[in-house]
This record gives C-alpha cells, structure tokens and sequence, in this order.
C-alpha cells in the first residue's frame, strides 16, 4: 500500500513498498524536481512555445511547477505525461505541495489533477496539459519535443523502463537539439542515450544526489 512521507523540505512524497523506492528525493521532493526539471530542464532550455514529454507523471509535482514555472516567465508550454498508474485522488489530496506557493499558482495543482485523461485540457493561458494513461514500454509515442522529463522509477527498480527499445521511442520524438533530463547516471544509461543520438554531460544533483543527467540530441 503506497503511504505519504514528508521529506526533508517539508513537501510531500509517496513511498511503495513493494519497490522500496519513493517517488522523490528523500532530501526533498519539491528541491528535487525544481532543480532537475526546472533550473536544469526548462530554464535552459531555449524553445518556446515549448514541448515538453515526461515519462512517469506521479504526483504531478513535475508538471505542476512546469505550470508555476510557465506562467511566471510568461512561457507557452504544451506538457504530455505517460502515466501506467494513475493515482488515486485520495492519496493526491494528501499531498501538500500547494501549500508552498501562493494561491495565485497552488489552483493549478488541482486543474492539473483535475484534466481528463487521454484528452488535451487547457489549464491556463501559458499551459495545456495532455495526460495519457498508458504504457512507454508498449505503445508508440508521436509528437516532436523540445524537452524530455525522464522520470521513471530507478533502473533497478523498474528496469523495463530504461531499456534500449524505451530510449529509442524517446530519441524519435526528441527534437534536433532537445533536451532530455534525468536523475540516474548510470553507466547503461549514459551508453544506450549516446547510442540513440544524445550527447550525454552530467550535471551536479540536488541536495542527496551526486549527478545528474543532462543530454541533447545532435
């Protein structure tokens, strides 16, 4: 049964304990996602309007602060997030990360959660939402990205998801010069990204994480 944990940061993660793995930094959920996705993702990234495509939606937490993030820097965002597990809205109005932003921003949290699945949902004038329930490692992806949120559980944990057929359904929808973000640094990782075209550059990782993963497709 997935239980709520507070991390460091005083934000909120899940934990499963089938995997024993949590879905964010133990040092800090919220930390975690702005620095990875945001600092090193979004903000370097030169596109706009800008086409980002997670793997692993989750919480929300990635495509919520896309949203803060979108708004604040006047930015037109399109997000697709592929989900296998959607979460149960019980166990999404336990989270508490909008209790860290102002109300100005916190509302978007619940229309994110709030938009349909498998349909294109407007959330504001900067960000428009697609949320596919379904899975990487089974169906095709279409669509050209800029950005690539890659956010799955851990090579360990979720190996199917990290394989060489997963990050080349990944390089086909990455445009020339987009970016892909990921936290594991592995060395079967970095390997199978140069193999589909990326170039690979690690990055120094948030509070409890040594690296990270910065690659662009060439």
């Amino acid at each position: 049964m997935i239980e709520i944990v507070k991390t460091s940061d005083g934000s909120s993660t899940l934990f499963v304990p089938e995997l024993n793995e949590h879905y964010h930094s133990v040092h800090g959920a919220i930390q975690e996602s702005e620095y990875i996705f945001i600092k090193c993702g979004l903000d370097f990234s030169k596109a706009d309007p800008v086409r980002i495509f997670e793997v692993g939606f989750g919480t929300g937490l990635n495509a919520f602060l896309t949203a803060i993030n979108a708004s604040s820097q006047n930015r037109i965002i399109f997000y697709t997030s592929i989900e296998k597990y959607p979460l149960k809205d019980s166990l999404v109005n336990e989270l508490n990360y909008k209790s860290f932003f102002p109300q100005e921003s916190a509302y978007l949290f619940d229309l994110i959660h709030k938009g349909k699945w498998n349909s294109v949902e407007v959330i504001s004038n900067n960000f428009t939402l697609n949320k596919i329930e379904g899975d990487v490692t089974k169906q095709e992806i279409n669509g050209d990205y800029d950005l690539i949120f890659f956010d799955a559980f851990g090579p360990d944990k979720q190996p199917d998801m990290w394989t060489d057929e997963v990050f080349r359904k990944i390089a086909e929808i990455t445009v020339h010069n987009g970016i892909l973000l990921t936290y594991s640094v592995k060395g079967e990782v970095k390997r199978t990204l140069r193999k589909h075209g990326f170039k690979v550059n690690r990055l120094t990782g948030p509070p409890g994480k040594h690296q990270i993963i910065r690659a662009v497709k060439i």
